[in-house]
């Protein structure tokens, strides 16, 4: 029997989620082979939280805890964490030092993901077709006419370092622009402005399977909202469609370009890439490495539609984990 440590919440405006997704997690593992231990992380605690919703301090030193007077250690981490730090290679960094192995990507891929504007920025040199992007960090001066100029409107506000459709807005106008960068502002200190693509969405989830990388069929999105929000990612506003209403030749070139942007990062684990189709061509928007892990989030829905059991799945990211520790 493993002792796992599905670790979940987090510092970011997605730790509800998170708790979500891990809760599933920690039900959804083979118990005759798995004793998961929900672990909270969060700025102010790291706790193991028992049946009975009693908390118990991780000791940081090597991620340990006391539980009725036993010291548990745990053989691997499944990180369910979205966002920061789960997502974006602190975490990943600090149980590489002390030695856990963990079902995630490595640090470096983390934190490049994490980071819209450095992981397209490292991408387009390989072909990678991207939307036209204009930076701001805090406290830049923001010259309205010179981004229109080169993203044009409606255009798309983004936090750079962000998940979930937080803080993102589609302004059409200089006014709603302006209130655009400060709605992002809240999430991340560094912004990114994209030009609007106008396509079908789908999203491309990309994985290890069983030593082999396995691009899963697609979801199409199709908000009732001007675009996929906060609202339509989770409240209801969207109609996820797996697999995507698309033929044959564009499906067979996006699973070409996932995959090959999967070889190209050097990932593991999960991924779940999202893509605008225009004039037959993907544009890639952005990759998450902890992506939903709930029954209705879409890696999920991905694996059902590939006869992937969420059982399975989970236990193939704890297997892979730990065979990349030996």
């Amino acid at each position: 029997m493993k002792h796992v440590a599905v670790i979940m919440g987090g510092y970011s405006s997605e730790y509800k989620i998170s708790l979500n997704s891990g809760k599933v997690v920690c039900n959804t593992l083979d118990h005759s082979k798995y004793i998961p231990y929900p672990v909270h992380i969060f700025e102010d605690k790291w706790v193991y939280v028992d049946d009975n919703n009693e908390e118990f301090p991780i000791d940081k030193n090597d991620f340990s805890v006391q539980y009725k007077g036993s010291k548990i250690t745990f053989d691997v981490v499944f990180n369910a964490i979205h966002g920061t730090p789960g997502e974006d290679g602190l975490l990943q960094a600090y149980f590489t030092l002390i030695g856990i192995p963990h079902t995630s990507c490595d640090y470096y891929q983390a934190a490049l993901t994490m980071n819209k504007r450095d992981m397209l920025s490292v991408l387009r040199p390989f072909g990678i077709k991207t939307a036209i992007s204009y930076y701001l960090n805090e406290g830049d001066a923001i010259n309205t006419e010179e981004i229109i100029k080169r993203v044009g409107l409606p255009c798309f506000v983004k936090p750079n370092r962000s998940g979930s459709s937080f803080g993102i807005s589609k302004p059409k106008t200089t006014e709603e622009l302006l209130t655009a960068i400060e709605v992002a502002y809240k999430e991340d200190n560094e912004i990114i402005i994209e030009s609007f693509l106008n396509g079908t969405e789908v999203s491309v989830g990309v994985i290890n399977y069983k030593g082999e990388i396995k691009v899963l069929p697609m979801t199409e999105i199709v908000s009732e909202n001007d675009f996929f929000d906060y609202e339509a990612k989770y409240l209801g506003k969207s109609q996820e469609i797996t697999p995507a209403r698309i033929d044959d030749t564009i499906r067979i070139k996006i699973e070409e370009v996932a995959s090959r942007i999967y070889k190209i990062l050097n990932m593991q684990g999960f991924s779940r890439s999202e893509f605008i189709i225009v004039d037959g061509e993907p544009f890639l928007l952005e990759m998450n490495t902890v992506p939903g892990l709930t029954n209705e989030s879409i890696l999920p829905q991905q694996a059902k539609a590939a006869n992937i059991p969420l059982a399975d799945l989970f236990d193939n990211a704890i297997v892979l984990a730990l065979q990349k520790a030996n």
